[in-house]
């Protein structure tokens, strides 16, 4: 059996769900792998040691392609589990859309992060200046809870968040607003599995049998509703089984690839917008980062 190292650098299902299914429904094994998952969260903070993450399969693909961008790691995505990516603005009464953000305190991801770049993209696509017109307060991601904590108690006015939670079942519990979901404003191709070339063959065995696992995993988040809610609740314990129904239905059937495959014009698009926020040279066309089409195809 071939062993491979797959690394998660973020927290909620967005990140987690496809390993997750594959993981329960013995996909690693059946194709002949055994996967050691492991933490990268460390590795990509400040201060951490990030070349670590180049010896392993990562989740990431929204960090990668900006490291490719900035640093010229030469990394390629071989399946994507989305294109629209699972974050939200949530906010207090008073804040009825994006607009309304103007003046107010947002807890947001920093700048420099993929999370942080997409939301100062859908920012300035409703007309705001992240840097002038919303006081940022920036944090490091979790599982947000100090936000809720902080919406409730005034200290911000809306906050940046994650797939941890369920965000319209948080705002309907506590009379709050969703302001917006990431995923309609923009598309990126985002979360699956990536490599870096100099460390790891994109077409060794380990690699394959991985690739094939998870596009097992889509097929199931796909065709057995039922199963993907029940694994969804380990992620969301603090919700209903209808409130998890419900994020399944609005977020990941409609969303989620069926096959890992990326969509090349969107990839385009995005890479476009992303280097143009981050204030670098497109150096990367879609075909050479998004290599999905020549992955191994399912079992």
């Amino acid at each position: 059996m071939h062993t491979i190292d797959l690394a998660y650098v973020g927290r909620g299902l967005h990140e987690e769900l496809v390993a997750y299914v594959a993981d329960q429904q013995n996909f690693y094994e059946d194709e002949g792998v055994h996967v050691s998952l492991r933490d990268g969260i460390p590795w990509v903070a400040p201060g951490g040691d990030a070349e670590r993450l180049r010896h392993c399969v990562t989740i990431g693909v929204g960090g990668t392609l900006l490291s490719r961008l900035t640093r010229g790691i030469p990394w390629v995505a071989l399946t994507v589990n989305t294109h629209r990516p699972l974050f939200w603005f949530l906010a207090r009464p008073g804040v009825e859309s994006l607009e309304d953000l103007a003046g107010r305190r947002l807890a947001v991801h920093a700048p420099h992060t993929p999370p942080g770049c997409f939301a100062r993209i859908v920012l300035r696509k409703a007309g705001l200046d992240p840097d002038r017109d919303v006081q940022t307060v920036v944090r490091r991601p979790g599982d947000y809870g100090m936000d809720l904590r902080r919406l409730q108690d005034g200290t911000i006015d809306a906050a940046y968040v994650g797939s941890t939670m369920a965000p319209e079942a948080i705002a309907a519990e506590y009379g709050w607003q969703v302001l917006a979901w990431v995923g309609d404003h923009f598309q990126i191709p985002t979360v699956g599995l990536v490599v870096d070339p100099t460390y790891i063959d994109p077409d060794g065995p380990a690699v394959q049998a991985l690739v094939r696992a998870h596009r097992r995993a889509l097929q199931v988040i796909h065709n057995d509703p039922d199963t993907t809610v029940r694994y969804m609740s380990e992620f969301l314990s603090r919700h209903t089984e209808e409130e998890v129904r419900a994020h399944y239905k609005s977020f990941f059937e409609p969303y989620y690839t069926t096959d890992g495959q990326a969509d090349l014009a969107v990839g385009e698009s995005a890479i476009t917008a992303v280097a143009a926020e981050l204030g670098v040279p497109a150096s990367v066309t879609a075909a050479e980062f998004y290599r999905t089409a020549s992955s191994g195809q399912a079992t």
